[in-house]
């Protein structure tokens, strides 16, 4: 009996931990990569909510492999050498030299759209990804919309658009 009450305990804290650990990953990314996506978005006029906001989903906020492993922040497709490195996970996804590397691609990517002009300097995060998925940037539609709109709103990222707008005043 006793031998299972401690395993218990020891089972509740260990789950405990990783939820706190958890709870912490969307605060440290947002802290470590908010000053990459609001210079960007004074750069390039992309809001720093999209740019952030995709980049938190697509690198599962910074624990996906790829995101650890390339460095690719986006889901962007491209060559990699994790072979020539000697690693078995296979990925079609690009290798970027740095985490920033990955954010400022992602941005001439986006840059490089027919309606890029039109777009520029608008902080409506709806509009920008409304354009993007009918440009086809991501292949799961509405869906990837919505989880991205659900990580700005969560997160309060529209706030980052809000203080680059008081700023320009």
């Amino acid at each position: 009996m006793f031998l299972t009450k401690r395993k218990l305990l020891l089972g509740g804290m260990l789950i405990s931990s990783l939820t706190v650990s958890a709870q912490k990953t969307p605060k440290k990314y947002i802290e470590q990569f908010r000053p990459v996506a609001v210079t960007l978005s004074q750069e390039t006029g992309v809001p720093a909510s999209v740019i952030l906001g995709i980049a938190m989903l697509e690198s599962g906020m910074g624990t996906s492999k790829n995101a650890r492993l390339l460095k690719n922040h986006f889901g962007i497709v491209g060559k990699n050498n994790l072979a020539r490195r000697g690693f078995t996970y296979r990925s079609m996804y690009r290798e970027y030299t740095s985490d920033s590397a990955s954010y400022r691609h992602f941005t001439k990517v986006v840059m490089k759209k027919k309606w890029f002009v039109a777009m520029k300097g608008n902080d409506d995060y709806n509009q920008w990804l409304d354009k993007l998925i009918r440009s086809g940037y991501s292949s799961a539609g509405q869906v990837w919309v919505s989880r991205v709109r659900s990580m700005i709103k969560k997160y309060k990222l529209y706030e980052l658009d809000d203080a680059m707008k008081l700023a320009k005043l």
